[in-house]
């Protein structure tokens, strides 16, 4: 392979598109991408998950293509499509599957295919590598290899950006974790793990978010006890917080398209070998039930009456148009099932996917002094910015402002989580 290799990168969503962006400074860049209304907008310089300017984007010297046979002739496909659960909660492998099958059209010998989505132990080699063979008629391990390098991108953040965080590899040779090694080590300066070996990097990312959601269970767990003790969560986790290793989770609700999806796909791999996981699909039920739980407690704080509900933000978090796996469309769906009415706002997303996603009709300006109960659910800077008096200013006379997260303390909130 040359010290220069031609890059494709498959699936330009948020994982995608920083990628090749950041690599586009130092190789030549395929990007690919099957959704054509996707490709047009970003050739157009648009990028509607936010994370690449428009600036950056024009800029950039990547080839945006849905022509899967633009990438004819590149050393590395680097694989980023989403990899969630179906309805049952199983991992949903059919896009990396899907993807696998396309870019096995396009190697030749010596090509390394490397797969940045989040999968458990065994799927680059026992589930990609066939079908890649397969498909190009070519031998996996001697006429191309696989590498595996887990994406760690955080929709919104600013701070940790794929050129910022430490990259973990893993190659099906030492040559080939050491070549992946200096192609996202160009991103970083360097900041590079190695893993012993491509199971041992698929393990590693999805304990990571399982970890996380496992924390997040606990305090919502405690919450719920403390609130049942009429106990305020965030006092008692503020004094706990005082000893040096007390961890600083805090209690809400988790969504997104890895924290609420990885731990099962952590559980698939421990049920496939016969062991029953029990801490972290517990976590997911608690996390999973909290805005049953949430709406429970607002439609009491209403006294048990239907009433006119606004709730302030629909992103699975701040700052971002992020509506993968939201599960603030659980407190709006359970409050419904009360026979309340719940209007909806949030100036970070695009209605016409609200819509098409959840089916709901989101407002665009919140009537004043209408509302019984305002929920503020997601902490975008614009409400923060508003401040509680004027997010107040939605509800009618006796309205009960839940701030689910904690935003303004609890002198100014009548229910906090």
């Amino acid at each position: 392979m040359s010290a220069s290799p031609k890059i494709a990168v498959i699936g330009l969503g948020y994982v995608g598109l920083p990628l090749a962006v950041h690599l586009a400074h130092h190789f030549e860049i395929i990007g690919f991408d099957v959704d054509a209304g996707r490709v047009t907008e970003l050739r157009a310089g648009k990028d509607r998950t936010g994370e690449i300017s428009s600036e950056k984007l024009s800029a950039s010297t990547i080839t945006i293509t849905d022509d899967e046979s633009a990438m004819d002739g590149a050393d590395v496909f680097i694989v980023t499509v989403p990899t969630p659960v179906d309805a049952r909660n199983r991992p949903d492998l059919s896009a990396i599957r899907a993807a696998s099958e396309t870019v096995a059209r396009h190697i030749a010998k010596g090509a390394i295919v490397v797969y940045d989505s989040t999968v458990y132990p065994g799927v680059t080699e026992d589930e990609c590598g066939p079908i890649l063979a397969t498909g190009s008629g070519l031998v996996c391990g001697e006429e191309f290899f696989l590498g595996y390098s887990p994406e760690r991108i955080n929709p919104g953040d600013r701070e940790h950006t794929v050129d910022r965080i430490t990259k973990i590899v893993a190659g099906q040779t030492p040559a080939v974790t050491e070549k992946l090694a200096e192609i996202y080590g160009s991103l970083n300066g360097g900041d590079i793990y190695r893993a012993r070996d491509i199971r041992t990097a698929e393990a590693a990312k999805v304990i990571e978010n399982a970890q996380r959601d496992i924390n997040i269970a606990f305090v919502n767990e405690v919450a719920m006890i403390l609130n049942g003790m009429d106990l305020d969560v965030h006092d008692v986790l503020d004094a706990a917080n005082t000893k040096w290793n007390f961890l600083p989770f805090r209690p809400g609700l988790v969504g997104g398209h890895c924290i609420g999806v990885d731990p099962f796909y952590l559980a698939h791999a421990a049920q496939s070998t016969g062991l029953h996981p029990e801490i972290v699909l517990a976590g997911r039920r608690i996390n999973d039930a909290m805005g049953p739980y949430i709406a429970h407690e607002i439609h009491d704080a209403l006294g048990g009456e239907k009433g006119r509900v606004l709730v302030l933000g629909l992103t699975f978090k701040e700052n971002c148009p992020d509506l993968r796996n939201t599960r603030v469309v659980d407190v709006v769906a359970e409050l419904r099932d009360y026979g309340v009415h719940v209007d909806v706002h949030d100036p970070w997303v695009d209605a016409a996917e609200v819509q098409q996603e959840y089916g709901l009709a989101l407002v665009t300006t919140p009537e004043p002094a209408a509302y019984d109960s305002v929920i503020l659910a997601v902490a975008h800077d614009s409400y923060r910015e508003a401040g509680a008096a004027a997010l107040r200013g939605y509800g009618s006379p006796g309205h009960v402002f839940c701030d689910l997260k904690s935003v303004f303390g609890r002198e100014e909130s009548d229910l906090r989580l």
